[in-house]
């Protein structure tokens, strides 16, 4: 049975296993749980790591040549092998048949000088019911990232402030969780910042809020609320802010994805003239940002938005470095498209 990354580090204490699988499309815990995993093995003496990409041309031979070659430099292996994500819509399993065939021969006769770590960032609950998947649960350990949502994402937040040296009391974490909703990068930032900003011990919300007003460093929502407000100039000023600081480029295309896909089906519900005070609730737009969404639904046309969303795929490629163009330029393409000063009538 999946494990979740809070159980990892007490598993990780009793010993390593021959194989981990660690899928999940949270990006953070699924970085983190296989930083654990990568320090556990160096501790142990696994101090050589060899990296295998799988692609549409890979050659699945190499995986059984990478467990199977001997090292003139180390003793011990680690042998990290990343599987590329499935596009949506695509049919199969993430890896196929041959793939699977591969990975579960490794499996047969496990090296106690190998260890190998399997990222699959991708995988839906099909995939992890395919015989490959399973083969790595009855040799090994599959972690199984998810997004924390309600309550669980409350008592992430606060293990992570707590973390952090702070004492936070209930409505500290409360709007934290609001802030960031959801996306624990977004938080992963939000509390580095805080640590900065004030010293370890007892937070409440005043000075939660107090210590993000101070903060003289802009953050991936100071660019969305730019580009929604319309504020070309702002957008241009804090996009050079976020690449100069090394801001992650991934946190920056979520925060202005999000603002994209939620516009584009607003923007579809008001042409189908669907009511959009569900949608609103559904996308927890709060009532301090609802003036600023909806003046961007009433300046910036459906088709736009579209051109948008493919923008943004776009991004995604580029930061996977599999699509061409320069990442953060094709940031600044959607966060300028968002700010953009069209106007039309609200139907």
């Amino acid at each position: 049975m999946p494990i979740a990354p809070a159980q990892l580090s007490q598993q990780l204490t009793k010993g390593l296993s021959p194989v981990y699988l660690i899928t999940g499309s949270e990006p953070l815990q699924l970085g983190e749980a296989a930083d654990s995993v990568r320090l556990a093995a160096r501790a142990r003496g696994f101090s050589e790591r060899e990296v295998l990409e799988t692609g549409p041309d890979f050659d699945w031979s190499s995986l059984a040549g990478a467990l199977g070659a001997l090292s003139l430099f180390a003793e011990r292996r680690l042998i990290e092998l990343r599987i590329a994500a499935t596009k949506a819509g695509s049919k199969g399993d993430a890896v196929g048949r041959e793939g699977s065939d591969a990975i579960r021969r490794c499996l047969e006769h496990p090296s106690a000088d190998v260890l190998l770590l399997i990222l699959a960032p991708g995988l839906d609950w099909k995939s992890l019911k395919t015989k490959w998947v399973q083969a790595v649960e009855q040799v090994g350990v599959v972690v199984q990232v998810r997004e924390p949502q309600g309550r669980q994402l409350v008592q992430w937040l606060d293990g992570r402030l707590r973390r952090a040296g702070f004492v936070p009391n209930a409505d500290a974490v409360t709007l934290l969780a609001e802030r960031v909703e959801g996306n624990l990068l977004a938080a992963d930032q939000e509390i580095t910042k805080l640590g900065l900003a004030l010293e370890p011990g007892p937070l409440d919300a005043e000075g939660l809020l107090t210590a993000v007003a101070d903060s003289a460093r802009y953050g991936v929502f100071d660019l969305a609320d730019a580009a929604l407000a319309g504020d070309r100039a702002r957008v241009e000023r804090v996009l050079e802010v976020l690449r100069a600081e090394g801001t992650a480029e991934p946190l920056v295309l979520w925060a202005l994805a999000r603002e994209v896909r939620k516009l584009a089906t607003l923007s579809f519900a008001r042409a189908k003239r669907q009511p959009l005070g569900p949608l609103l609730k559904a996308h927890q737009v709060w009532d301090s940002r609802r003036p600023m969404v909806m003046a961007a639904l009433d300046r910036l046309p459906l088709e736009h938005l579209w051109e948008l969303v493919i923008r943004c795929a776009d991004a995604d490629l580029a930061i996977k470095g599999r699509g061409g163009g320069d990442p953060w330029q094709l940031l600044g393409s959607i966060a300028e498209g968002l700010a953009a000063p069209f106007a039309r009538n609200p139907q």
